[in-house]
């Protein structure tokens, strides 16, 4: 009997899922893991930033690698060296070690992860099922981050930190096992087919030095030396990657896909929409704790809600409306409701009740990223075609980490410039920190409106003939259109 492609997606979501929580599954844990350890407060960044670095430093090139040696071959190569990492960085005894140890899991979760798309538009033929994929997917990817600070702030409380690590090894052992019997072999075009290794080497360069640059600029501010440093050399190289694929006899990224403006602008929204809704995310919690008073454990279940919302219609309306009324309109409500949970998180008072100011908001915000995230994940791979779904998967993935710590990073330091500013004007520390919130989630709405811009003038998703979206694995079962 040949495996369902429902297994096949419930294992690729479980490695994305491990992925993405450990983004922030650190967050809570880095007071205890700074005095366990020895870390210098500069040094304890590195912790997060490693991974980072790593993880949206390698994507794209994952994803080439993935159509050229078979993304299922990569898939595995990825969740190996992610579960072996998470053993190491668990037993961790010097800081050098963890960051190391961080560096390398990054890596591992960019080969799990740049392939994941690809895999899934071509285990899925028909509009529903395919729809409903990448809502699974989708929720994966919008709620894994609150998901992470929940299971950060819980396991660090009842066990330790270092079982914050742990926890991945059984789930990526029992995941590895299932994906080599249930994930479809692909040969892939081959190696002969041309890596541009030049090409990779430039957008890799880039990609690390702009994501070092951006998840420091807390810490350097936007106008200093280093911040203008690592901005030049990331834009030094990404010309270079540009000069390269012009001429590459294979470029990494075709010309096809350079031209595409439904690609462009798929990869523009989602940029957008992900710089937002990690400002949102974090810019909540610090609300939450320092200004309400929560617990890291309090606060943790306190954004439970908003994934829930995010599972209810990734899971199961999204997919449905997708089928219905196509991407663009999906797309659009879900913005819409963003920049209405945004604006109610924008009034929050200082004396705020959370079943009256936060939940409302949270209740909208998960309804919006529910929405949203999977029609913009249908819309970006539209026009993947089976010899490049894993580059389009991989570039689709890098936008979403480099949107992550791009609005990470604008919402601490603006929040914190804004807090500093009516402080040095006498406003007592509470008010002028919910102040600097407030201004954040202000900032991240125009983000947001800009991003629904840009959704209404790009052209909307076309599948291509003998695309991706057309073919499924031999061996594989198409799953029957829903009713």
């Amino acid at each position: 009997m040949s495996p369902s492609p429902r297994t096949a997606l419930a294992v690729l979501c479980a490695g994305a899922l491990m992925a993405i929580v450990d983004e922030t599954v650190v967050a809570v844990s880095l007071p205890a893991i700074g005095a366990d350890l020895g870390f210098s407060p500069a040094g304890l960044a590195w912790v997060t930033s490693a991974y980072l670095i790593a993880f949206a430093g390698l994507l794209l090139f994952a994803g080439r690698l993935g159509d050229l040696v078979g993304r299922r071959r990569v898939f595995l190569v990825g969740m190996a060296v992610f579960t072996s990492a998470s053993v190491l960085c668990g037993l961790a005894w010097h800081p050098a070690v963890l960051v190391t140890a961080r560096f390398v899991q990054g890596a591992g979760g960019a080969a799990m992860t740049a392939v994941i798309l690809g895999i899934i538009v071509t285990l899925f033929d028909s509009p529903r099922p395919r729809a409903k994929a990448l809502g699974a997917f989708g929720f994966v990817q919008a709620s894994g981050g609150t998901l992470g600070m929940l299971v950060g702030g819980v396991v660090t409380e009842l066990v330790s930190w270092h079982w914050v690590f742990f926890v991945n090894v059984p789930v990526g052992l029992v995941a590895l096992v299932l994906a080599v019997r249930v994930v479809p072999d692909d040969r892939g075009a081959g190696l002969s087919a041309g890596m541009d290794l030049p090409g990779a080497a430039l957008v890799t360069g880039a990609l690390v030095a702009g994501i070092a640059t951006i998840v420091r600029i807390e810490e350097h501010g936007w106008a200093s030396g280093h911040t203008a440093l690592g901005a030049a050399a990331s834009g030094l190289l990404l010309t270079a990657f540009a000069l390269r694929q012009s001429r590459a006899r294979t470029p990494l990224l075709p010309a096809r896909l350079l031209r595409s403006r439904i690609l462009a602008g798929a990869n523009a929204v989602l940029l957008l929409l992900v710089a937002s809704m990690f400002g949102f995310m974090f810019g909540t919690v610090l609300l939450l704790r320092t200004v309400l008073g929560f617990g890291a454990r309090e606060t943790g279940f306190a954004m439970v809600p908003a994934a829930l919302a995010i599972a209810l219609f990734s899971l199961s309306i999204t997919p449905r409306a997708i089928t219905r009324f196509g991407e663009r309109v999906v797309l659009t409500a879900g913005l819409v409701a963003v920049v209405g949970g945004l604006a109610i998180l924008a009034r929050t008072p200082l004396s705020a009740d959370y079943p009256v100011h936060v939940l409302p908001a949270l209740l909208l915000l998960g309804t919006g990223f529910g929405l949203a995230m999977p029609a913009l994940m249908s819309w970006g791979m539209a026009e993947a075609t089976p010899a490049d779904s894993g580059t389009v998967s991989g570039l689709f993935n890098t936008t979403q980490q480099v949107g992550g710590a791009l609005g990470l990073s604008t919402m601490l330091v603006v929040a914190a410039a804004r807090t500093r500013d009516l402080v040095a004007d006498g406003t007592p520390e509470p008010p002028a920190m919910l102040a600097g919130y407030r201004f954040g989630y202000l900032l991240a709405g125009g983000v947001v409106v800009a991003a629904l811009l840009i959704a209404l003038i790009v052209p909307g998703p076309r599948r291509v003939s003998g695309g991706a979206s057309d073919t499924v694995p031999a061996g594989y079962r198409s799953e029957p259109p829903g009713p």
